[in-house]
């Protein structure tokens, strides 16, 4: 009797283990890069006395620490575009895994070499320059690791899914700053400000060790996969993305690598494109990936990073209010972001994502007025800066399938990666210097909510121009 095999299209499906290495790898390192970050925007006014305050002076730190400690912050993002460029480049050339391994070491060691700085009380006016050299190397390494996890992710993601998959980026992202957040409420609820001011703060910057070094097992663990071929990565309708001519596909004067219907050799990464005239136009698609996240970048930081300084300074909250308000805004963010991932997936991104600037725009303004007023109770007050949060995770949930969309394989790690660092740089990394400078300078109190609100606005213009079915199109 002749046994016969399958039918090619009957052949069972890769197995799912690969697919949850590959986002579990992706995103372990993107959580470790934003728990520091969030340790760092909610611990601004701990770090601004103990690095950036002279010694002889006593109690909290005034706006010009503050803004001492937010200029660090920016350096680390206005480094980041050129860790986008280096980083992207390698990914792109020699492949995803070997660049994101690199990465998360990078920052998990400048991490921990922060945790163990001197203060300015031990180190004088070497401190804060040691503090934001440490900044600068994270800059440079998490300029690698959005564009590089980012494409893994969405070219490894089954059919129909890469919204589903990209979010899972953008989760680690409210998670991590969640977690920093926890830890750093954690600490000022249990420790005295004295221990806190003394040790107490180092603790959740040498925790990024740990995670970090289990991050980098799971980044070496993942397989040699080569990404997609332009048309090789089907959405829910592969046969429509099959049939379109080879001229049709937008990005095809981006990639001047090999051409699409060339195969890589086995284990090894496609190599990325030499320069050519392609470098404009991936520049233009560039800035308008800027254009469609600047809402996205300015709004996350002002309710999710900036929001505990700009509380106890302004509004004088306590720390300890200030960060649990914190936590309560992450936790929304959180708990959006896949929803409107997989939202995206069925219904489009560009719905998903102008819902989430227009509430971004219209609300900020009330919900700060809320915040303000003392008459509020605290449950309400609560539940308007988790709502807040959750508008965010309206752009943040479709935003990384949205960059891999716009970008084909052989420059997809640069693309993608440039657009991102080059909105949080202006937009994030701006935002606590904006904010607190402003906020001074008028006297306004209103000034975070014109800062989300005005960028969000000009967002919307960006996002309404994305094309309908790009969610079903194929990856190029």
């Amino acid at each position: 009797m002749t046994r016969l095999g399958p039918h090619p299209a009957a052949r069972p499906a890769p197995p799912a283990a690969p697919g949850r290495r590959v986002l579990l790898a992706g995103a372990a390192g993107n959580l470790v890069e934003w728990y520091e970050f969030g340790v760092y925007g909610c611990l601004a006014t701990v770090l601004a006395e103990l690095f950036f305050t002279p010694a002889p002076q006593a109690g909290p730190a005034g706006a010009g620490p503050l803004l001492a400690v937010y200029a660090s912050f920016a350096v680390a993002f206005f480094l980041r575009p050129a860790g986008a460029l280096l980083f992207g480049r390698l990914g792109d050339r020699i492949g995803r895994r070997p660049t994101l391994i690199l990465v998360v070491g990078l920052m998990t060691l400048a991490t921990t070499l922060i945790g163990l700085l001197p203060t300015r009380a031990t180190a004088g006016t070497a401190a804060p320059w040691l503090l934001t050299l440490l900044r600068a190397l994270q800059g440079l390494s998490a300029g690698g690791e959005f564009g590089g996890a980012v494409a893994l992710m969405t070219e490894q993601a089954p059919p129909g899914r890469r919204g589903r998959y990209g979010a899972w980026q953008s989760l680690t992202v409210a998670l991590g700053l969640l977690a920093g957040a926890a830890t750093a409420a954690l600490l000022a609820s249990v420790l005295s400000p004295q221990a806190l001011m003394s040790w107490g703060w180092r603790i959740p910057f040498l925790l990024a060790l740990p995670l970090g070094l289990t991050a980098l097992k799971l980044r070496r663990d993942l397989p040699r996969t080569p990404p997609p071929q332009p048309g090789a990565t089907p959405g829910p309708r592969p046969d429509t993305a099959r049939a379109a001519p080879p001229d049709a596909t937008a990005g095809r004067a981006l990639a001047t690598g090999p051409r699409p219907g060339a195969d890589p050799a086995p284990g090894r990464w496609r190599r990325g494109p030499r320069p050519g005239p392609g470098a404009r136009a991936t520049a233009r698609t560039v800035l308008l990936g800027v254009g469609r996240i600047m809402g996205w970048s300015a709004a996350g930081y002002t309710f999710l990073v900036v929001l505990p300084s700009y509380l106890r300074a302004t509004l004088g909250a306590s720390l300890r209010e200030a960060l649990v308000a914190t936590a309560l805004a992450n936790l929304g963010f959180a708990a959006s972001i896949l929803p409107a991932g997989i939202l995206s997936d069925r219904v489009g991104r560009r719905p998903v994502m102008l819902g989430g600037a227009l509430a971004v725009t219209l609300l900020a303004l009330p919900l700060l007025h809320l915040l303000q007023d003392p008459a509020v109770p605290a449950a309400a007050k609560g539940a308007a800066v988790c709502g807040a949060g959750a508008a965010v995770g309206l752009l943040a949930g479709p935003g990384p399938a949205m960059l891999a969309e716009m970008f084909p394989a052989g420059v997809r790690c640069t693309g993608l990666g440039l657009a991102y660092a080059l909105a949080n740089a202006v937009f994030s990394g701006c935002a606590g210097l904006v904010v607190t400078a402003l906020t001074a300078g008028t006297g306004s109190s209103d000034v975070p909510a014109y800062y989300a609100a005005g960028a969000c606005a000009l967002s919307v213009p960006a996002l309404a121009a994305l094309r309908g079915d790009d969610h079903r199109r194929a990856l190029r």
